[in-house]
């Protein structure tokens, strides 16, 4: 079945070449496609174009369909073309005439954008609850492992003392960062296309707001053209989303995977959740971040596949713009798995304590030696050789004892205010708004 057919089969050759992958993928906009159908035939009802009799026959089975769809045993038949055929199919199938009368003053084209939007928004709520709690677990180690000091390095040299409490508070403070921009995509993702039909709207008297609200978008893509226009600049602007923390999580994982190796020895994990060698008896290996590290890299450049299928292409619609669903959609999942993984190996992680009083990070401590000369009244370019002079005559003395006061300092993480900010970006995406709309379009 297909909502274009007319008198006349494509060849089997083009139908599987043009079909792709995309009934796997449209099978994740179902119960999308189910919601946006419940508000355009109670909008059609609205404006007399739709009987109140078909839109209670209609409504009742597409909430049957939901029902069906949320139990795990929805299908998309052979021979059945996308998700929204499959729907208009059974609701033909079990209504007739009547069932054919969803598609009126709509067009395959803002359908699909609109299941996208609705997926797209439902993805983003879910990942942002997953790295909050990753972003929580990050804050309570940060807390209780302040006092814990850690080589500083730049160049991969010894640098500066730095603390466990400031790594792990770096990346939770970097978290709140990504947060923000996936929150600028929620924004865009939240308005509704629905009523642009083809691209160019609609004779029929449509009342798009009445659609905007009953599915809980924000606002909606007024300029119809603009509302196709926005089809892969929308997933582009949620893969950079995704690439910001995935690139976050990628810079962790490094880090983790030098810190374990023998010759940092900074932390352990049990044994369990490492692995070994099929010939050295000896080895604990990072595979679960390595394999982080190479998942988030490859998600770092979902933006640029993204640019490059859509890059050249005018205004209205491309066939083009199908291919975007293999690339946006799996990459949730792809992502909240690292999240989760990473929360269960840093909940189990160990940390070694002491680890500057070993001599060979002395000279760690030559900054703080020459800050204490410049605090007892010398200039600093005179404290910087006298110090530089005593390290190159191998007399360098100096004390494991650090006093960083200032902000964001191993002594003053400022938990408390990243936090804060993270917790207002989380309260401004207003998911509950969206929630409410459809818990109420969809209720019995």
């Amino acid at each position: 079945m297909k909502l274009w057919q007319k008198n006349k089969d494509a060849s089997a050759e083009v139908s599987e070449f043009t079909v792709g992958n995309d009934l796997e993928m449209d099978l994740h906009l179902a119960r999308f496609d189910v919601l946006g159908s419940l508000a355009h035939i109670q909008m059609l009802s609205s404006i007399n174009l739709m009987s109140q009799e078909d839109f209670t026959v209609l409504r009742t089975e597409l909430k049957n369909i939901y029902r069906e769809i949320e139990s795990g045993n929805f299908k998309i038949e052979d021979g059945v073309e996308d998700i929204h055929s499959q729907v208009e199919l059974l609701l033909t199938r079990k209504l007739g005439d009547t069932g054919k009368k969803i598609h009126s003053g709509r067009s395959r084209n803002d359908q699909v954008l609109v299941d996208i939007k609705l997926f797209l928004r439902h993805e983003i709520q879910n990942l942002t609850s997953a790295i909050k709690s990753f972003f929580d677990l990050l804050i309570l180690k940060s807390n209780e492992n302040k006092e814990k000091l850690l080589p500083g390095y730049t160049h991969l040299q010894l640098a500066m003392p730095s603390s466990f409490g400031l790594w792990f508070g770096a990346y939770a403070e970097s978290l709140a960062d990504d947060l923000i921009t996936l929150q600028a995509a929620y924004r865009v993702v939240n308005k509704n296309p629905l009523g642009s039909a083809a691209g160019y709207g609609s004779s029929f008297p449509i009342n798009r707001k009445m659609t905007t609200e009953l599915l809980g978008f924000e606002d909606l893509n007024y300029n119809v053209v603009y509302a196709q226009m926005g089809r892969g600049k929308t997933e582009k602007i949620v893969a950079q989303a995704i690439a910001n923390v995935a690139a976050t999580l990628s810079k962790l994982s490094m880090d983790v995977c030098l810190f374990l190796n023998q010759n940092f020895n900074f932390i352990s994990f049990p044994d369990e959740l490492t692995t070994g060698s099929s010939i050295m008896p000896h080895k604990k290996n990072p595979d679960v971040f390595e394999l982080i590290r190479a998942k988030c890299n490859t998600l770092q450049s979902l933006p640029g596949e993204i640019t490059l299928l859509i890059g050249n292409l005018p205004s209205g619609y491309h066939r083009d713009f199908q291919l975007l669903k293999e690339k946006i959609f799996p990459a949730f999942a792809t992502l909240t798995s690292c999240l989760k993984m990473a929360s269960l190996m840093l909940s189990n992680i160990k940390i070694k304590d002491h680890l500057l009083e070993d001599e060979k990070y002395k000279f760690l401590f030559s900054v703080e030696e020459v800050n204490k000369l410049v605090l007892g009244g010398m200039p600093f370019r005179d404290a910087y050789k006298k110090i530089g002079l005593a390290i190159e005559q191998g007399n360098f003395t100096y004390s494991t004892e650090i006093h960083h006061t200032h902000e964001g300092s191993i002594g003053n993480l400022c938990n408390d205010e990243i936090v804060d900010n993270f917790q207002k970006t989380v309260e401004s995406f207003y998911f509950d708004s969206a929630n409410r709309a459809i818990e109420k379009l969809t209720k019995r």
